[in-house]
């Protein structure tokens, strides 16, 4: 594989307000689907398309997002990070990152997108065709919440982010590839009515400057896991890619069904277990029926409950729990049941550390 003249620019700074409480206490980069955080699929996308430079945008959350990713070198990477101020918008993000990325086509992927095919495709198709930038488009059910694309056969004739009415259902997917003209383009723009520099601003100042803007459409699965559906929606189908792995201990009275894998360390005793599902390191399952499409991050300990369609995270207890689905619990959540109470059917998103006891 050639290895493309082009740096990465990954945008991990967004404070992820419309998923409080889980965001209350970690960054929503990190927020692991199917066990791995939303992040780290965009850092093994860049290994993949042969990018070795990443520059990481953070901001309030900078911290936890360097413990995590640390230098890059874990994914054969060399991470720069740049601390933006406050969330001023895309094209501020690439407006301050300008002294680590000029000179060189970069690709910028916001942070918590998930695009399951990867970047490659596109980045090759981006080095045979040279254009000034290269947008990613698929068509939405609900083009108000995005940036939306409308195209004159192939050519782009403008962009609006996030509009209040309908004029396209062509959403622009959080991947972007770009030259040095787009210095140009977000020095001269101003802030929106938000009050942020938006890229799709940056994008269209392109247009109306005759340079070459082109289209590639997503034709695999992308989401923007802004709210908490998306979240599961997004883990259920990286939950599906899954192939099963027994790396843990299953005792014989347990029962896996499906696609299902038990990481080193985790015990299955006397459960169910119906895949897609992945089992976290050092997790406990007992007396158990887990799945379809679970993910149990590490150190888990889930006794007596029945848990489909759910992302929990590491350190949480569940017992006596009949049903939880739908829902996404935090880091060390505790939901428990007395002998005798009733919580059937429960659907939760929990922040880190809640409790929950029904009696």
């Amino acid at each position: 594989m050639p290895v493309p003249l082009m740096r990465a620019l990954i945008l991990a700074g967004g404070e992820g307000s419309r998923l409080r409480p889980i965001t209350h206490t970690q960054a929503k980069q990190l927020i692991p689907i199917a066990n791995q955080p939303i992040l780290f699929h965009a850092l093994e996308h860049f290994r993949e398309a042969g990018i070795r430079e990443v520059g990481i945008v953070t901001s309030s959350t900078a911290a936890e997002i360097e413990a995590a990713v640390g230098d890059g070198s874990a994914w054969d990477l060399a991470v720069t990070y740049i601390p933006q101020e406050a969330p001023l918008g895309l094209a501020h993000a690439v407006k301050i990152s300008e002294p680590f990325l000029r000179g060189e086509p970069f690709v910028m992927y916001l942070g918590d997108n998930v695009l399951i095919e990867g970047i490659t495709r596109f980045v090759r198709e981006y080095e045979r065709t040279r254009p000034n930038a290269q947008i990613l488009l698929i068509r939405v059910h609900e083009p108000e919440r995005f940036g939306v694309a409308v195209l004159d056969g192939e050519r782009i004739t403008k962009l609006v982010e996030k509009p209040s009415e309908p004029i396209s259902d062509l959403a622009l997917v959080g991947v972007y590839l770009f030259d040095d003209t787009i210095f140009e383009a977000v020095h001269a723009i101003s802030p929106s009515s938000r009050g942020e520099l938006e890229i799709t601003d940056a994008i269209q100042w392109l247009v109306d400057n005759g340079k070459s803007v082109r289209a590639e459409m997503v034709t695999g699965w992308w989401k923007d896991t802004g709210l908490p559906e998306d979240l599961l929606e997004a883990n259920e189908m990286m939950l599906s890619l899954l192939a099963t792995r027994i790396d843990g201990e299953v005792d014989e009275a347990s029962v896996l069904t499906g696609e299902v894998v038990v990481e080193a360390g985790a015990k299955v005793v006397r459960s169910q277990i119906r895949g897609p599902v992945i089992i976290g390191a050092d997790s406990v399952v007992e007396d158990a029926i887990i799945g379809p499409n679970v993910s149990l991050y590490t150190a888990c300990e889930v006794r007596e409950c029945e848990i489909l369609d759910s992302l929990i995270m590491e350190n949480c207890e569940l017992t006596g729990i009949h049903r939880l689905r739908n829902s996404i619990l935090g880091k060390g959540v505790q939901v428990s049941r007395n002998n005798g109470g009733d919580a059937a059917d429960l659907r939760l998103v929990v922040g880190d550390q809640g409790q929950i006891r029904f009696d």
